[in-house]
């Protein structure tokens, strides 16, 4: 398949199970179950459209690789917009199944999967999406290097996704996903849309920390090889 179609079904994915786990079972698996919901749903994609895309299914991800080298500018905008749109798709689709509720279901009074916070300031959770997302990137790219955790990577990147959301979802939701939070946020409306940039800017500002890093990586060893050549 086309690799950004793979974007839009792996990021539909995320986003359906993810967010249906904290709709509709929420209750019953606690966040712990929450947790391994997004987690699991980046394992299953990671090992069915990683060989063609790469299952970013994270704009801010797509943002990582691209800054540390990995991908073509054009590429970064195709993954971001495919990203997105699969999110509003998969958001779409869990508002049209959660509205068949037998007692109705009011997605602006007992909210719809989205990212915000409240118990905590807004400081807190800017740090945490900011630290979290630098950390999740910098596991992507290591793992998925060529010297990196091979064919466990998957399993690595998911588990790493599960960590995150133990540690901070009573932070800040623990997104460290634009597209996951850009798509219940359309349907929640109010607090939601005027949280949204938090999730935008600050796993945007980890993940291109971490590419920095991992370019930085790259080219220490061709810059130490060239010191030895001229010596």
């Amino acid at each position: 398949m086309n690799k950004y179609v793979c974007e839009f079904i792996g990021t539909f994915a995320l986003v359906f199970f993810g967010c249906a786990t904290v709709l509709f079972m929420r209750a019953e698996v606690g966040l712990l179950g929450v947790a391994f919901a997004f987690g699991l749903s980046v394992v299953a994609m990671a090992y069915s459209i990683g060989p063609v895309s790469g299952a970013h299914l994270n704009p801010a991800v797509s943002l990582g690789v691209f800054i540390s080298g990995r991908m073509k500018s054009s590429d970064l905008v195709g993954y971001i917009f495919a990203q997105c749109v699969g999110a509003i798709v998969a958001a779409a689709v869990l508002y049209v199944i959660a509205q068949g509720k037998a007692s109705g279901y009011d997605a602006a009074a007992n909210g719809f999967a989205q990212n915000g916070w409240s118990a905590y300031s807004a400081g807190s959770a800017f740090l945490f999406e900011l630290l979290a997302t630098f950390l999740f990137v910098t596991v992507i790219l290591n793992a998925t290097a060529p010297t990196g955790a091979g064919a466990l990577a998957g399993l690595v990147i998911g588990l790493t996704l599960v960590a995150i959301h133990l540690a901070g979802i009573a932070v800040s939701g623990a997104s460290v996903n634009p597209a996951r939070s850009l798509g219940p946020a359309l349907f929640a409306g109010g607090t939601a849309l005027s949280q949204l940039w938090l999730y935008i800017v600050a796993p945007c500002l980890g993940a291109a920390a971490a590419g920095l890093l991992a370019r930085s990586q790259a080219s220490a060893p061709a810059l130490s090889a060239a010191a030895v050549r001229s010596a």
